[in-house]
């Protein structure tokens, strides 16, 4: 029995609460993403909302990465955060707040930042890998981890107003450095690559809350479409951008 579930959501709950989508996705559709394993790196303002929407939709499993704790300055978008949470870990606040909202959802928290290290256990064996990062050095060395071991890795960034999301495919034409023409291609990641790798991203960028909160929900679904297989995925070379200040802006471009 599942703890704090009304009683009449015992048994075929999940498929009541998937019910409303049931009519987009056939029943076997639905169980492969209720059997899906899929990482999300960053619990803040992308990646909490891709939770959430993952969460939502029904994927079976989650593994949920985030060192960070929450803080005040994350309050204007990050919509896992609340007062009640400042100081609590993003990855422990994440997998509560999935609990509470779907609780056949299985959660396995990292509470620590993605390296060498570390990143091969971190993904093992997901379906999808999604980025909801904030820096290039942890995209390149999780890109290249989700292409050796074959696994879509799903991009997503964002600056100001602007927000864009891609997928690399096992199969894709190009990988995230060279789509985004990165120092690093083709390179070791030594002392030397990971500096200039730093260097790429610097500073505190300028965010405001609905810019993270859709590239989240865009990256959730494309997570459902390659699960599912309902709709066209956004693959690489090809990228979705956009600038909410300019609403004619959205567009299907190839790099």
């Amino acid at each position: 029995m599942v703890k704090n579930m009304p009683t009449r959501y015992i048994g075929d709950g999940y498929w009541e609460i998937a019910s409303r989508q049931m009519s987009i996705v056939t029943r076997s559709q639905q169980q492969r993403f209720k059997e899906a394993k899929i990482t999300v790196i960053g619990c803040g303002g992308i990646g909490g909302e891709t939770i959430e929407m993952l969460a939502r939709m029904g994927v079976g499993e989650l593994v949920l990465v985030d060192k960070d704790a929450f803080d005040l300055s994350n309050l204007n978008r990050q919509t896992l955060a609340s007062i009640s949470d400042l100081g609590l870990d993003k990855s422990q606040v994440a997998c509560e707040k999935v609990r509470l909202i779907n609780p056949y959802v299985k959660v396995t928290t990292f509470s620590e930042h993605i390296d060498q290290t570390n990143i091969d256990k971190v993904i093992s064996d997901s379906d999808i890998v999604i980025d909801a990062l904030d820096n290039v050095l942890t995209r390149v060395i999780v890109s290249r981890k989700a292409k050796e071991k074959e696994i879509p890795y799903i991009h997503g960034a964002i600056h100001g107003t602007l927000g864009q999301v891609t997928v690399f495919l096992p199969n894709s034409e190009k990988t995230y450095e060279e789509m985004f023409e990165l120092h690093s291609l083709n390179k070791e990641l030594n002392n030397d690559t990971i500096e200039a790798l730093k260097n790429v991203t610097s500073g505190v960028p300028p965010v405001i809350g609905p810019t993270p909160n859709l590239i989240g929900c865009l990256e959730a679904f494309e997570a459902y479409k390659i699960i599912t297989g309902v709709g066209k995925v956004t693959i690489a070379p090809k990228i979705l951008t956009f600038d909410l200040l300019d609403l004619g802006s959205f567009r299907l471009d190839e790099i």
